[in-house]
């Protein structure tokens, strides 16, 4: 029995993880292990020839998504909001587990693989940032990289508190994702997640007149001729020069360099692991998003699932034979190829005939589509690969000589159909010719017959996620049911319900101009009129180029996209005070054209499936800060840079918090959460001629890496130029502006403004301050949400400490603490209560002091794991998984846990 979704789903908070290695078998072939993302567990599988039996569930951090297996009873799986690996240790029948000890990494860990002498060191990716980390990420120094490997000896793992890495290797890359490793051990491959294509932005500042409507290059007006606002220009780097979608030249106005460097090899036998020197290190182009990789165990041959995105061209809607069209075209689905001969990208979708939009669905074209492939499989003999088509719902199945030498043909003969939706990582049993495929649409796993290319069974695993996440997911990631031809969806751009780290000119030449009816923050009248600096508040359909947003984070924000015109207020306007203007739902509906100008679908969703869709997206939310201390503190020099952006008069309103307002207990009445951060909704005037609505600040750290500007803001002159960097977007509604600290200048240049922030040494300081303390931005969750330890009688060193930063965190409402995991043998629970006072999972059981449960630990030889949690969700996660009223310990001993797929009803 699945137990009752919508009672157990009340305190759910919706982090949309992407899965990465979501399945393993055991070395005996008897095991299958699945992260249950939704429910921060491992699941435990017997595999028999008749399916699967459940055995077991392990609780592990917030938001598993991947696992990997060194042992028939050792198992370890990376938790991505917890930034920590919990290494589980399993009775010999599977029947039972507990986390023995927890690593804490860097930032969102993704993925891992063991590698090495007798495979005994584990390779773990996490972004190269985060409060576990034993350095500085250097956020203000250009040609610094943001991703990082940490190695440890799973043999030795060290007395420190979270573990001590053979080394942490940095790679010059975006933040990582996907690991892979040669079947003998002795290489292991690292890929960039958002890795880029060589595109970058040019300043509106720099282009000639201006830059016009389209683009900042020669274009259409507006079907009625109205002119338009000042735009920048992309650009796209081809390894000597930068040019635009016209092929003119921009290299003197971009001072830095983009290697596009995606997947690094490591050699994983040296003594510390560390990526190989020279090319043979790293290669270069092999997409845009990169998501998973795999070794031919045969040749050698790598396969990198990816997409490929076309945003150095321009606007959507029909095409027209003046005018191009983004329509239905806006990535491509990828596998492409590594080897010593180079890197070789094979289209998944050769078949689709782009120039011809948008036929009625179902059509023939679609059903061969495979979108947004991630996980693979390859089997022993190296002569077939299985893709993961998570926005087809498919698995691909290609011949790898005819993948390798493009000569395979797209068709539905090739390709396996998994009911649930969503595939997102498979494992091979070849020898009973089955494939278990993990579906996150409803989480769940689907087995495959490999002989008849058929699902023979479908076992859903347990989710405490409500039906209105369920129902709704689809419409972000399903291509099918997205486009005409079957390959793109919301989530293309907005991967896994965030961003894409690229920019797009997306504005429709066909398009009307709208009244903003959004409210505005005022602006003084003199100052107002001024049309140097274009206050015109109307919506020009020609926006120029804007950096894709993220889906987190947008209930109670107000308007949406970078300037607010997608607004309640066209739909709502009586229901609500300014116009409307605050109801998210409605905001999310005005983006319901996309489907058609955009996705080329041939008609929108209709309103009973977008309203779903609303309902599903609104719930994301952002991931705790990863730069903010544990504590919730600020440094001295973080604290500096609050006060001056809360209390100094920098503009014509005051401070920059007087537009940026920060109120986490600020709730107008729309969406679940409550809280402003950075922006409560208006739209402000700050000399940017699209008028933009006022930014939110909570992801100001994952933007950064792109330096060097060629353009002068405040007394600042142009950068001299600044070598290779790692990403060509930065920040400002389009990504041309490369730090916080030039965007914290941008007020200087406007002549009329009386105040400004000097470029003096007191200036300069304030500045820079200000910048550490927009990296540090308040967030939805305090940045001790998912934090754990685990505690067993020989250490770790400072665990005792840790524990009591979590009960601290807890008692001041930061977090819900939770405790798992053995004493005596016996699988147990506890939440904390509050001033010391631990409530555990059985009903006879009396509350116990932390101090007890500690004495429980170091006197009965048990393991015990402490879990910081989203607020609201410690019954559920601690001590009643299913919110039916019985506790979990009490469930077991009956036998009976409706949170257990397995178990009688």
């Amino acid at each position: 029995m699945l137990g009752d979704r919508e009672a157990s789903a009340a305190p759910y908070t919706l982090f949309e993880s992407g899965q990465v290695r979501p399945l393993a078998l055991s070395p005996n072939g008897r095991l299958l292990f699945a992260v249950n993302t939704p429910d921060s567990r491992l699941e435990v599988f017997q595999v028999k020839p008749q399916g699967l039996t459940h055995l077991t569930s392990v609780p592990v951090g917030l938001e598993p998504v991947a696992v990997a297996v060194r042992s028939n009873e050792e198992v370890w799986v990376v938790n991505h909001l917890s930034d920590s690996v919990s290494v589980v240790r399993l009775a010999s029948d599977g029947g039972s587990g507990t986390v023995v000890r927890t690593l804490l990494v860097g930032d969102e860990p993704r993925d891992i693989v063991f590698a090495g002498p007798g495979r005994s060191r584990a390779f773990i990716t996490a972004a190269h940032r985060g409060q576990n980390a034993p350095f500085d990420p250097q956020f203000t120094t250009p040609g610094i990289g943001r991703a990082d490997v940490w190695v440890f000896d799973a043999n030795n793992l060290g007395y420190s508190l979270g573990g001590t890495p053979l080394n942490i290797v940095s790679l010059f890359s975006d933040t990582p994702r996907a690991l892979a490793v040669t079947p003998d051990g002795a290489r292991v491959y690292a890929a960039a997640f958002h890795s880029g294509n060589r595109s970058s932005v040019v300043h509106e500042f720099l282009v000639p007149n201006g830059g016009q409507a389209a683009g900042g290059v020669p274009g259409p007006n507006t079907v009625d001729g109205v002119p338009g606002t000042e735009v920048s220009v992309l650009v796209r780097f081809d390894g000597q020069n930068w040019f635009d979608v016209l092929n003119r030249p921009w290299t003197d106005k971009v001072r830095f360099t983009l290697p596009d460097k995606d997947v690094f090899v490591l050699d994983a036998l040296a003594n510390p692991p560390r990526q190989l020197a020279g090319s043979p290190g790293f290669f270069k182009g092999v997409g845009t998003i990169l998501f998973n990789m795999a070794v031919n165990p045969v040749s050698g041959k790598v396969y990198v699932s990816n997409t490929e995105a076309r945003n150095d061209l321009r606007f959507e809607g029909p095409a027209t034979p003046t005018r191009p069209s983004l329509q239905g075209h806006l990535h491509e689905s990828r596998i492409t190829v590594l080897s010593p001969a180079g890197v070789a990208p094979r289209h998944l979708n050769k078949h689709i005939n782009y120039g011809v939009c948008c036929a009625p669905l179902p059509n023939a074209e679609n059903e061969k589509s495979l979108a947004q492939p991630l996980g693979m499989a390859v089997t022993s003999n190296g002569a077939t690969l299985y893709v993961a088509a998570f926005g087809s719902s498919k698995i691909g199945v290609f011949p790898t000589a005819a993948l390798e030498a493009n000569t395979f043909v797209p068709s539905t003969a090739n390709q396996i159909s998994v009911s649930g939706g969503g595939p997102t990582g498979m494992v091979l049993d070849e020898v009973a010719q089955r494939m278990y495929v993990l579906t996150r649409f409803d989480n769940a796993i689907s087995i495959i017959n490999t002989a008849t290319k058929q699902e023979i069974a479908h076992l859903p695993m347990y989710s405490p996620e409500p039906q209105s996440v369920v129902q709704g997911r689809a419409f972000l990631y399903d291509a099918r049911k997205s486009s005409s031809h079957g390959d793109s969806s919301c989530a293309s751009c907005h991967v896994f319900g965030d961003f894409d780290s690229l920019s797009w000119d997306l504005g429709n030449p066909d398009g009307q101009v709208r009244a903003n009816p959004s409210p505005v923050v005022p602006v003084i009248p003199d100052f107002g009129t001024d049309p140097t600096f274009g206050q015109n508040t109307d919506f020009h359909p020609l926006k120029g180029p804007l950096a894709t947003q993220s889906l987190r984070g947008m209930a109670n924000h107000g308007p949406m996209h970078w300037r607010g015109d997608r607004t309640g207020a066209y739909t709502a306007p009586s229901v609500q005070p300014n116009q409307g203007a605050f109801n998210e739902v409605e905001a999310f509906r005005q983006f319901n054209p996309a489907f058609v100008d955009l996705l080329g679908r041939p008609a929108q969703l209709t309103e009973a499936q977008m309203q779903q869709f609303a309902a599903f997206i609104l719930q994301v939310t952002y991931p705790p800060n990863p730069v903010r201390n544990l504590d919730n503190s600020l440094t001295p020099v973080q604290e500096a840079g609050r006060d001056f952006f809360f209390n100094t008069t920098s503009f014509f309103h005051g401070p920059c918090g007087s537009c940026h307002r920060l109120d986490p207990n600020a709730n107008p009445g729309e969406g679940p959460f409550k809280g402003f951060f950075g922006t409560d909704g208006r739209s402000s005037f700050d000399a940017e001629p699209l008028f933009p609505k006022v930014p939110h600040l909570r992801n100001m750290y994952q933007k950064v890496g792109m330096f060097g500007a060629g353009f002068t803001s405040g007394l600042q002159p142009p950068d001299p130029f600044l070598g290779e960097q790692v990403r060509g977007f930065g920040f400002n509604s389009d990504g041309a502006i490369p730090d916080m600290f030039r965007f914290n200048s941008g007020f200087d240049v406007i002549p009329e403004n009386p105040v400004g922030i000097p470029d003096s040494p007191e200036g300069i300081a304030a500045k820079r301050n200000m910048e550490q303390y927009m990296l540090a931005f308040e967030s939805n969750m305090a940045p001790i949400v998912g934090q754990q330890v685990t505690h067993t009688a020989f250490g770790p060193f400072g665990v005792l400490s840790r524990i009591q930063l979590l009960r601290a965190r807890a008692d001041v409402g930061e977090c819900d603490l939770v405790v798992k995991g053995q004493v005596a043998q016996l699988d147990v629970g506890f939440v904390y209560l509050g001033a010391g006072q631990f409530k555990g999972d059985r009903a006879v059981l009396p509350s116990i002091s932390g101090e007890a449960l500690q004495l429980l630990v170091t006197a009965g030889g048990g393991v015990l794991t402490y879990t910081c949690t989203p607020p609201g969700s410690g019954q559920r996660l601690g001590i009643d998984r299913d919110l039916d009223g019985f506790l979990d310990g009490d469930e077991r001993r009956s036998g009976s846990n409706p949170a257990d797929p397995s178990s009688p009803p």
